[in-house]
């Protein structure tokens, strides 16, 4: 056959195979690109709910345990799922010392540090809504410490949703100026901005030394860590046993299975995603849900001027959010 008529039988096949209906695709059977964006989608809300859910278990965990004592057994039960994890999947350990000692900080930071001050201060009477409300402030927080810490330059905006923040923090407590009155309603409060501090340092730190850490083995090494120094100020501090209701047991693992590894593993990946401005977005709607959650479960109410608070703050942290981002 010759050249010519090969390339006309060519055509002829190619005529027809584009003249021909494409086969129809199910619509009842997404793509994986329509999955991923389903499930990039669901991530926030998720984040939102399990991150806001940790102050309702942890007032509930409370009242059978101390402080010290309920993060020992969250932290120790949320370490040793990650290390079983992480040596199953064969992921990769710190290779340094330095490494090891960088994760180590965090975890004192990120999980001690800022638990502790916050189940303290809630065991002190905070409500749970007003103690996601200071750890809300974060966002805000971070970008004064980038400021302070990393010579980072902040904006006039992004000042003004600071003092915007504030405000609201001072609406909510001067609404609800007695916990368990006098100086104890003050420590309360004082504990739960130390909690703030270590979350923001911790977030920094990690921004800084750590940002390339596995997520299993990276978790598993900080949990590990904050379980062991808690331990010791719970033997230290809380010499009473802790009297293992129901409500302990499934709190315990409510708080280490879904918030330690759940909400922080969330969060990091989505930090990964390129969806770092998302997070500090969501932190702004988490005290409001946490304040619903309370209401709902614990049977909490704010008055008129604490809602006007948690509003304005959500405001404001909305705004500096959106201001780092550019959009």
């Amino acid at each position: 056959m010759s050249t010519s008529a090969s390339a006309s039988s060519l055509n002829q096949r190619l005529s027809m195979s584009l003249a021909r209906p494409a086969p129809a695709v199910p619509a009842s059977a997404p793509g994986p690109d329509r999955l991923a964006q389903l499930v990039a989608l669901s991530m926030p809300l998720l984040f939102i709910l399990l991150w806001s859910t940790g102050y309702v278990a942890g007032k509930l965990a409370l009242p059978h345990a101390g402080p010290f004592t309920l993060l020992a057994l969250r932290f120790g039960l949320a370490a040793l799922v990650l290390i079983v994890v992480s040596l199953v999947t064969r992921a990769p350990w710190p290779q340094t010392a330095r490494d090891w000692l960088h994760l180590g900080v965090v975890g004192l930071l990120m999980q001690v540090l800022h638990f502790s001050g916050v189940y303290w201060a809630i065991r002190q009477g905070l409500p749970a809504g007003i103690a996601a409300l200071l750890i809300g402030m974060m966002p805000l927080a971070t970008a004064l410490g980038a400021h302070l810490w990393l010579a980072e330059r902040l904006s006039t905006r992004q000042w003004l949703g600071l003092l915007g923040g504030a405000a609201g923090v001072g609406l909510v407590i001067a609404g609800r100026p007695v916990l368990t009155g006098g100086e104890g309603a003050w420590a309360a409060y004082g504990a739960g901005l130390l909690g703030l501090g270590g979350l923001v340092a911790g977030t920094l730190y990690q921004k800084r030394f750590c940002a390339g850490m596995d997520l299993r083995t990276g978790s598993g090494v900080q949990m590990s860590v904050s379980a062991l120094a808690v331990l010791a100020l719970a033997l230290w501090r809380e010499p009473v046993a802790p009297d293992w209701s129901v409500e302990l047991v499934a709190s315990t693992l409510w708080l280490g299975l879904v918030n330690s590894i759940g909400a922080f593993s969330l969060m990091f990946v989505m930090i990964r995603r390129g969806q770092a401005a998302a997070v500090a977005r969501l932190f702004f709607l988490i005290p409001g849900v946490s304040a619903l959650m309370g209401a709902a479960f614990l049977g909490e109410r704010l008055g008129a001027m604490a809602v006007l608070g948690f509003v304005v703050s959500a405001l404001a942290v909305g705004l500096a959010s959106r201001t780092r981002t550019g959009g």
